[in-house]
């Protein structure tokens, strides 16, 4: 029943960034400066739908002389059509998000981590396009890489699609402008070390 509900308002998530992409709004920027990482994957993206209604012509074709199973499968390529373009407009209204004392990191409907700027103890722009599951790691890779690295003085806590919590203590993630998140941070971080107490 659990995983019924996480599944439910994920997709729930999708249709109102759907909404939020059509109105060309997005989503918890508040005071802070979002940072995008979708366009390395709008081409593959587009791929994907491509293929769908590819398919679901050919299927019609096929199941043509089967009227019911023609309809249930299409309608089970467009809902899958639109969970791919859910997805994608997810990636572009939730973007990462820097304020002024923690950075959001986030991936489509599924991952939002927010990061205090004082747990952040390295941050460098590093292109990886491997990625090997390790305990402690945070691998947000877009279009198979990641772009900027985050090593943390102590862990956060994260908590996975299915709600299993996870202690991280180095987040890897994909930025459009890479280098200019990685100055905004060293930035930010600094303004609040000089700040008087």
């Amino acid at each position: 029943m659990r995983t019924a509900l996480v599944l439910v308002r994920h997709e729930l998530r999708l249709v109102v960034s759907l909404w939020l992409w059509a109105a060309r709004r997005r989503h918890g920027l508040d005071e802070g400066t979002a940072f995008g990482y979708s366009r390395g994957q709008g081409t593959m993206m587009l791929g994907f739908g491509f293929v769908i209604v590819i398919e679901s012509i050919m299927m019609s074709v096929l199941l043509r002389n089967h009227p019911a199973v023609q309809r249930a499968w299409f309608m089970l390529d467009m809902y899958t059509l639109l969970i791919i373009i859910g997805m994608h407009a997810a990636s572009v209204v939730r973007p990462h998000v820097l304020d002024a004392g923690s950075l959001r990191v986030r991936r489509a409907a599924h991952v939002d981590l927010r990061i205090p700027l004082e747990k952040i103890a390295h941050v460098r722009r590093e292109l990886r396009t491997t990625h090997e599951r390790a305990d402690g790691e945070l691998n947000l890779a877009i279009g198979a890489q990641t772009t900027v690295t985050l090593e943390l003085t102590e862990p956060v806590a994260h908590f996975t699609f299915l709600g299993r919590r996870r202690d991280i203590r180095l987040v890897r993630l994909h930025a459009d402008d890479a280098t200019d998140l990685v100055q905004a941070i060293k930035a930010s971080k600094a303004t609040n070390a000089i700040k008087p107490a």
